[in-house]
């Protein structure tokens, strides 16, 4: 049973940054899985913020973060880290951290992800 749980949220002003971190666990350690952030703000659909291959070869992000929020992860740990800059009052949401074992057909839709964490809540003011 693969499990997520994510930290880092938090309230800041806009303009600030914030690391957010996913720990992931129970899974087999052959096993690779693609890992992704997505975020919802209330009265909003899910969407996908930004995706890291197992390898972290490679990288996917939604175009309103590009350059701003680069995923990255500690394989020693089993952590993946968003890093988020230059934050605005529209990144306000809660923010979810995602798993899958093959290659997702989207890699920014959340419906192709079988594994979530709890959230964590990313609050901008401006």
């Amino acid at each position: 049973q693969v499990r997520l749980v994510e930290s880092g949220g938090d309230s800041v002003q806009a303009g600030a940054s914030l690391t957010l971190s996913c720990a992931a666990s129970g899974y087999t350690y052959k096993k690779t899985m693609y890992m992704a952030w997505f975020r919802q703000a209330p009265g909003q659909e899910r969407e996908g913020v930004a995706v890291i291959y197992p390898s972290g070869s490679r990288t996917v992000y939604a175009d309103a973060v590009k350059g701003r929020f680069p995923i990255s992860q500690d394989t020693a740990k089993n952590t993946v880290y968003l890093q988020m800059n230059s934050l605005k009052s529209m990144d306000t949401a809660m923010y979810y951290c995602a798993a899958h074992y093959v290659l997702p057909r989207n890699l920014l839709d959340a419906r192709n992800y079988d594994h979530w964490g709890q959230g964590t809540l990313v609050t901008v003011s401006s």
